[in-house]
């Protein structure tokens, strides 16, 4: 027999050098999507290694804003809390301003993310979480701290994704210390691949991205200045000014990333007659800021200058084997809507359970391919998305009569006379209402954020026919138990305590809700178990010792009767669902065929 020291790494495959570092999953890339992707793998007890090629955490503001999905990602992994204290509430981004400049007339203005007298009620029927403003260099922060804590996964920082090979066994992986130049390699069973948009593990995988490349050429500009007596009357994330003379598609953001000291600035470069940018000629950085807020003595500081583009693509596969790909690395897009960081989460949480489960046993390889199944027609749908929506901003120069040619003078007395009592100023506002209606879809696209629907994938059909939307799918969400769908949210007590159905859902297990007269579902839980080896939690709601129903939210949304079940998935999206407690002998069935496990004995 032969022995090795203790500690030392086991032997590689035939006739190959032993790995540096065994571990059931290595993470490449510690963006929000790979650390989500270590948080909840070390939420569930899975060993992993998370590396960067960055020594440090996000260094400028980037993505900022997270919707309810989020909020309830990172609820059940337990940071929620964390994030909302440190994040700017939703009350103080309750509007979406376009102006000419800061100092110049407001052009419109509307309702955004949930915070309009027609929409309130809509965001907080459904979900537990609020939507919150917090840029991607104070939230990466918060989720490494986390995940070093719960001490799990371990993070190595300035380390260089080099290359990888499969087999049938695993993957090995080659990094690159980037202070040494030391290589050294890493045997997985999984990897994940989140390291960005220039992915070198998608492309070490062959993975092409489908779409436009290039759609825009953009700069982001970080600084310093005090806008408050601009700002503090009209909150918002998003102040979009269109200096008058200048191109229509000339679009000049500012974004909020602390009230109302900390900006960024959003100049696109494509427009007809743009000034060639230099990134390190402050003095003219600062002169055009200045202009777009409209007072020349502002003191302005800038901080970090980035030149970007604009994409609109999506992987043609988000796998190859045992590499799943996710975030920017398989879906990059406008940042209109701010779906990029948020879509990302939720791949991440999607993926983590299964891998859990295969790892662990309990489910087959082929649990592993509904990743892509479910979220590449997520990634098409938001990517598309937030094309239209940064097409919309076009219409609002439009609306005012602005065309290319046209003066300074000659804009600025459109500007003035749009509240005139003339037919040709009535068109005009008119059009400028319809404009601005459209943004609509931008600020307040309830439905992209929460209702999507997997209809594919891990999810058991109930022979339904998936329920249609009561009102425009993208703007409104409509609630559902419809397989495939995220659970309905509704207040329940237990006890004293007030819980979400997706608290007490979700943690990385499976659920099965019912209620009076479905005593049958525990029996046939404990059924599954012997037969898949995973546990589901059978929870009673509106029964006299189980969790009740106050409002009766819960009694509307489920779908079923009474004695019914609803199976949710780690994930909290609906896996499976029986309208009575007569379907419960078939749960082990269901279970088996969802997570492809064979019996156990």
């Amino acid at each position: 027999m032969t022995h090795r020291p203790r500690g030392a790494p086991a032997p590689g495959p035939a006739g190959t050098p032993a790995p540096d570092v065994r571990v059931p999953v290595l993470v490449v890339g510690a963006g929000p999507a790979g650390l989500t992707t270590s948080l909840a793998l070390s939420r569930q007890g899975v060993r992993h290694l998370l590396v960067d090629r960055h020594h440090g955490s996000a260094h400028t503001p980037r993505a900022h804003l997270l919707n309810q999905r989020t909020g309830e990602i990172l609820r059940d992994l337990g940071l929620e809390e964390r994030v909302l204290a440190e994040a700017t509430p939703s009350p103080m981004f309750a509007n979406h301003v376009f102006m000419s400049t800061f100092a110049g007339p407001e052009v419109s203005r509307l309702h955004a993310y949930g915070n309009g007298p027609d929409r309130t009620g809509d965001y907080l029927a459904a979900s537990p979480s609020r939507m919150c403003n917090l840029a991607q260099h104070l939230l990466e922060p918060l989720m490494v701290a986390e995940v070093e804590r719960a001490g799990v996964g371990s993070l190595r920082c300035g380390q260089e994704f080099v290359r990888l090979e499969q087999d049938g066994e695993g993957v090995t992986s080659v990094l690159r210390d980037r202070r040494t130049g030391r290589e050294w390699t890493v045997r997985s069973q999984y990897v994940v691949g989140a390291d960005g948009g220039r992915s070198r593990v998608r492309e070490s995988c062959g993975i092409a991205l489908e779409g436009t490349e290039g759609l825009a050429r953009a700069v982001s500009v970080w600084f310093e200045a005090d806008l408050s007596r601009h700002c503090a009357d009209r909150p918002a994330i998003l102040y979009v000014g269109g200096v008058p003379g200048r191109p229509p598609e000339d679009g000049r953001v500012f974004v909020s990333v602390r009230p109302w000291h900390d900006w960024m600035y959003l100049r696109f470069l494509d427009a007809e007659g743009a000034a060639p940018f230099d990134p390190d000629d402050h003095e003219e950085i600062v002169a055009h800021i200045r202009q777009s807020i409209g007072d020349p003595a502002i003191d302005v500081r800038v901080k970090c200058v980035s030149p970007w583009q604009v994409n609109a693509v999506v992987a043609e596969r988000f796998a190859a084997g045992r590499v799943f790909c996710l975030g920017d690395a398989v879906h990059q897009m406008p940042p209109t809507n701010g779906l990029g960081l948020n879509t990302a989460i939720a791949d991440a949480f999607n993926l983590a359970w299964k891998l859990q489960l295969v790892l662990a046993g309990r489910a087959g390889p082929e649990l592993l391919a509904s990743y892509e199944a479910e979220r590449r027609p997520v990634a098409a749908q938001v990517v598309d998305r937030a094309v239209r929506s940064m097409v919309d901003f076009l219409g609002i120069p439009a609306a005012l009569g602005y065309t290319a040619g046209q003066s300074a003078e000659e804009q600025w007395e459109l500007l003035r006379s749009l509240d005139d009592d003339t037919p040709s100023a009535a068109a005009r506002r008119t059009a400028l209402a319809e404009a601005t209606a459209r943004i609509d879809y931008q600020v307040n696209a309830h439905g992209v954020e929460l209702g999507y629907r997997y209809r594919t994938g891990a999810r058991m059909d109930d022979g339904t026919p998936e329920p249609p939307a009561e009102r425009d799918p993208e703007l409104y969400y409509t609630p559902t138990t419809w397989p495939g769908a995220r659970l309905p949210h509704a207040w329940l007590e237990d006890g004293r305590r007030r819980r979400s159905t997706l608290d007490v859902t979700g943690g990385g297990r499976f659920t099965l809700l019912t209620g009076r007269g479905g005593d049958a579902w525990y029996d046939a839980a404990r059924a599954a178990a012997r037969e898949t080896g995973v546990d589901v939690t059978v929870l009673s709601i509106g029964t006299t010792d189980g969790l009740r129903d106050p409002y009766g939210t819960w009694e509307r949304l489920r779908e079923v009767d009474a004695d019914g079940g609803v199976l949710v998935r780690p994930d909290t999206h609906v896996a499976w669902r029986a309208p009575t407690s007569a379907s419960a002998p078939d749960l082990p069935k269901i279970l088996t065929e969802l997570l492809h496990t064979p019996s156990h004995p």
